[in-house]
């Protein structure tokens, strides 16, 4: 295996957020006295807010209050991401030291807009752990279109085939592979479907897992 850099989605694999801004949807479409169609949710995880959008009018439908539904659900969902550390998924620790002793360089690629996503990653006792970030705000096609994962490897000026990607949704995958990277995948709420598994991709069950599989491979 040749790789020079990691290249982490956040939200389902470094932190165990998804449930917590699943449960905040949840509530919000409870105030509003709308269906928690979980199949259209399920479809949203790792779209930045324009694939957010644009799933949630096409699942719910024309008559969709879209703007209101978002600020209801950020309503729920800001106060306890912006101010408590949101636990950090198995093994996420060992694999990012282990990197650091590698002296492979990590950065970020989140559908998450940049200033939320460093608020969590430090509040997390996370942020040092990464060169660069890049995020849902800085690019124009969100996953999966590989422009995300494109641009953090621009960042870490390391080719993209020799970058490893760690990813826990369909779409990140997607993304990954569409960049040409090594793409690991632990999935989180959502398990891949056949087309996401045919893409030859690693898929394993936790980033503990995954840190076994590099080290057996030195």
């Amino acid at each position: 295996m040749n790789y020079q850099a990691a290249v982490f989605d956040m939200d389902g694999l470094l932190l165990d957020t998804e449930k917590v801004c699943m449960q905040a949807f949840r509530e919000a479409c409870e105030f509003l006295s709308l269906p928690m169609l979980e199949d259209v949710y399920l479809g949203i995880i790792g779209s930045n807010a324009a694939g957010i959008e644009q799933v949630l009018r096409n699942g719910y439908g024309p008559e969709l209050d879209y703007e209101t539904l978002r600020h209801e659900w950020m309503k729920r969902y800001h106060p306890i991401v912006e101010h408590q550390a949101i636990p950090v998924k198995a093994g996420v620790i060992d694999l990012l030291t282990w990197l650091k002793s590698q002296s492979i360089p990590a950065a970020v690629a989140t559908s998450t807009p940049r200033e939320l996503a460093k608020t969590k990653l430090k509040l997390a006792g996370l942020l040092d752990y990464f060169e660069h970030l890049s995020t849902g705000c800085e690019v124009k096609n969100g996953k999966p279109d590989p422009e995300i994962f494109l641009l953090a490897a621009e960042r870490l000026n390391v080719r993209p085939e020799n970058c490893l990607a760690f990813e826990d949704s369909s779409n990140g995958v997607r993304s990954g592979v569409a960049a040409g990277m090594q793409v690991y995948q632990v999935p989180d709420l959502v398990k891949p479907c056949a087309d996401v598994i045919a893409l030859g991709h690693n898929i394993s069950g936790s980033l503990s897992d995954v840190l076994t599989q590099l080290q057996a491979a030195e």
